[in-house]
């Protein structure tokens, strides 16, 4: 049994262009890992994997997820109305 890619096979979804610089030596590891995801699945270009290999990599930080998850929780209603305390010291 061969060992399946972690990326696996690519879904289709709707893109934005957004242009990179890599160094050097990740531009080929990147071209190597194209060329095996290719012969594995089907032809694709290295720039392709990008964006799946990136939400994998958000997908799989766990804490991105809790950060991103605590931010998403609704945060207690702060009543405006409401008479401040008043202060141990402040004479009524």
């Amino acid at each position: 049994m061969m060992t399946q890619l972690k990326l696996g096979p690519l879904p289709k979804a709707g893109m934005t262009r957004v242009t990179i610089a890599l160094p050097d030596p990740l531009k080929e590891e990147l071209d190597l890992y194209a060329a095996e995801h290719s012969r594995l699945y089907e032809p694709v270009e290295a720039a392709t994997l990008i964006p799946h290999m990136l939400e994998s990599f958000l997908r799989s930080d766990r804490g991105w997820r809790s950060r991103k998850a605590k931010a998403a929780r609704p945060q207690p209603a702060v009543n405006t109305n409401a008479i401040p305390p008043r202060n141990a010291g402040e004479l009524t």
